[in-house]
């Protein structure tokens, strides 16, 4: 499997491609349910729903999926007892009022040929949010507590255990009632069943645990009775993590021994990796892109070999080509793409139409995905923010009267305008002032671990090259150029350049911005202080990376801890890697000035100095300041002028993106 170690960086030059991925198009039967091919969207929360049923958002969510061409859609988990409510927008099957937004959800998806399977959850002790403000009492087999969320949870008793097996039937009962073609029992990731599993979380001494028997008791029972209460056609399959990348979580051993006994009540194994108990095992329910495609194929093929029934695999599977090699291979029969199709719906035809050069691959960014299932908002893509919202943007109606349109800056922001205005119809000249298209994303790729962020840059000019925008490199756009062209709309994404904040400075100690230093502009010297305002990806990333060339790196930053801005699973990931390296990390401090050879910072609490000696080099990562000029030249020019990205505001990639969308489709 030659791809799977490997990660995709920036190209250029795509075109279409010819490649049929046999294996990945090939059908598969599953009981009463076929396949049309191999790739599967898993279960995965999208804070769309609001109030525990199936919405019409939710539906043109997953038809925009089906419609795209994926084989099998996993709905996301349905609580099936109401203490099953981890977050508060979880789907909910505990009662008869979910069946009608199900029913919706099977006939968009069954109207293109694509499967649809439903998940049933309980989470146990893993309690994520609050209600209404208030802990929420968690239920486990044991009162062993949850690191991640601090939970202690109560020991369930009998009578609650007994309700909870009912719920998980009458949820798949209501599912199956409503058109779906089977259901998931999510075992994975440390969830209520993987707890009754694990030796070390469950301490029962009755029928539920013990022994190793016992233990499976619970998951025994509820399949044994879906199966008796759904019939011969209906699919149930389970979701399990290979293992739980936690000392205190399932091991790989404990898993394929837990396959072995629970499979003849299955008709497939969804294999995932580790657990939402512990920050360094969560990272990998959506593994960010400094993991290897892929990486969770081995595991796979090891339950697979052990196995007779299909077994799938998710985790970092963002390209066809990765996926048809993990197929060939035998590691699986069928590859989770999750994020994949949430950043190209399209992706499934594309590939297998031969188009495969013109997939909007996923960046593993985690951004706007599970970023946004972590800030409790509907989930999105910053590369496609029609993503979740595709009754607004899913089919933007062509203009009657094209207008000619400028855009100036060839970033994001400039990019995603240029592309959404001439797919409208208008004839759009981007112009971009260096000789390459992409901005800040140019630079953001060059951090340690970040090189597919310039997939970005990809993936627009490809959508660029598709959409017939003319491109004009080393041209900015000037006053005296709007006076003479005359276009009817310009959009205006120059972007922004580093920002040095007022501070005071005595004797000639070498400062520098963030931008200089990927550059490799100077010679930092031995000793670094990184001072980071945004908390961000960008200070962490330049401590990193200097400490990777041997200097010896102290991190300055204003939050709490080093990226506290960035989705968790990311910041995690990152967090693990700073302290691998030993780099020192300052939490709630501001710089306040230097003198040759002392950075002095003062605590943002306390208003205390803080001082850090023997200094070579201050690296300012704080912030960027918006380029404004063309603003005021076009105006009285041009009649209808935008301004988006960081033009606009200095922000991130996502809200540049979304930006060009939002003016592109209104122009």
């Amino acid at each position: 499997m030659a791809h799977m170690g490997q990660t995709r960086t920036h190209r250029t030059g795509r075109r279409k491609m010819t490649a049929s991925f046999p294996h990945l198009f090939q059908p598969l039967r599953i009981r009463g349910a076929t396949l049309k091919n191999r790739i599967m969207s898993t279960g995965h929360d999208t804070t769309i729903p609001t109030d525990g049923t199936v919405n019409d958002r939710l539906v043109a969510y997953q038809a925009a999926r089906a419609a795209g061409g994926a084989g099998l859609i996993v709905i996301q988990v349905a609580g099936v007892h109401e203490s099953a409510r981890y977050t508060n927008h979880i789907l909910m099957a505990n009662d008869d009022g979910c069946i009608e937004g199900y029913a919706r959800l099977a006939d968009a998806c069954h109207a293109h040929d694509c499967t649809i399977f439903g998940q049933i959850f309980h989470p146990g002790r893993e309690i994520c949010e609050r209600q209404e403000g208030l802990l929420t009492v968690a239920y486990a087999p044991s009162a062993v507590p949850s690191e991640r969320f601090h939970v202690i949870p109560r020991a369930l008793d009998a009578g609650m255990i007994r309700d909870i097996i009912d719920g998980f039937v009458a949820a798949a009962i209501r599912l199956q009632r409503a058109g779906l073609d089977g259901v998931e029992f999510v075992a994975s990731h440390g969830y209520l069943p993987a707890q009754f599993f694990n030796p070390r979380i469950n301490l029962r001494d009755d029928e539920y645990g013990g022994s190793e028997e016992n233990r499976l008791r619970f998951a025994r029972e509820i399949l044994a009775a879906i199966r008796a209460a759904t019939g011969d056609d209906f699919v149930i399959g389970m979701r399990i993590s290979d293992s739980e990348r936690d000392d205190e979580g399932l091991t790989s051993d404990e898993v394929r021994a837990i396959c072995r006994e629970l499979e003849p009540l299955l008709d497939y194994v969804n294999v995932t990796t580790g657990t939402s108990a512990s920050a360094g095992a969560a990272v990998h329910i959506v593994a960010p892109m400094s993991w290897m495609p892929g990486y969770v194929a081995p595991a796979a093929s090891r339950i697979r070999a052990e196995l007779s029934i299909p077994v799938f695999v998710t985790g970092r599977i963002n390209q066809p080509q990765e996926a048809d090699a993990i197929i060939a291979s035998g590691a699986a029969d069928v590859c989770g793409m999750t994020r994949a199709l949430i950043c190209d719906p399209r992706m499934p035809e594309k590939a297998q139409s031969g188009h495969s050069g013109d997939i909007r691959a996923c960046i593993a960014c985690n951004q706007a995905c599970i970023g946004h299932f972590q800030l409790g908002v509907p989930i999105s893509c910053i590369q496609h923010p029609e993503t979740g919202r595709e009754e607004i943007y899913g089919d933007l109606a062509p203009v009657e009267n094209p207008r000619r349109v400028f855009v100036a800056g060839g970033g994001p922001a400039g990019m995603k305008a240029a592309v959404t205005a001439a797919k409208r119809g208008h004839d759009v000249t981007l112009f971009e002032a260096a000789g390459q298209l992409g901005g800040q994303a140019r630079l953001a790729q060059e951090l340690p671990r970040r090189a597919e962020f310039g997939g970005i840059i990809t993936n627009l000019a490809r959508e660029i090259e598709l959409g017939g925008v003319k491109v004009v490199l080393n041209t900015p756009v000037t006053g005296e150029m709007l006076a003479a062209e005359r276009p009817d709309a310009l959009v205006i994404a120059t972007g922004a350049i580093p920002f040095r904040p007022p501070y005071e400075e005595a004797g000639d100690m070498q400062v520098a911005d963030a931008w200089q230093i990927l550059k490799r502009e100077i010679n930092p010297g031995r000793r670094v202080v990184v001072v980071d305002w945004r908390g961000d990806w960008i200070g962490p990333g330049i401590a990193e990376a200097l400490a990777a060339r041997g200097h010896d790196v102290r991190l300055a930053t204003t939050v709490h801890h080093a990226a506290a801005q960035l989705p968790p699973y990311v910041r995690d990931d990152l967090l693990g890697v700073l302290a691998r390296q030993e780099i020192g990390v300052m939490p709630l401090v501001r710089l306040f000035g230097h003198d040759d050879s002392t950075v002095f910072l003062q605590h943002v609490v306390t208003n205390e100095p803080v001082m850090v000696n023997d200094v070579d080099t201050l690296v300012l990562a704080t912030g960027h300041a918006s380029v404004t000029g063309l603003e005021s030249a076009a105006r009285g020019i041009v009649p209808d002028i935008h301004v988006i990205g960081d033009s606009l505001a200095p922000r991130t990639a996502e809200e540049a993106v979304y930006d060009g969308l939002r003016v592109g489709a209104a122009i």
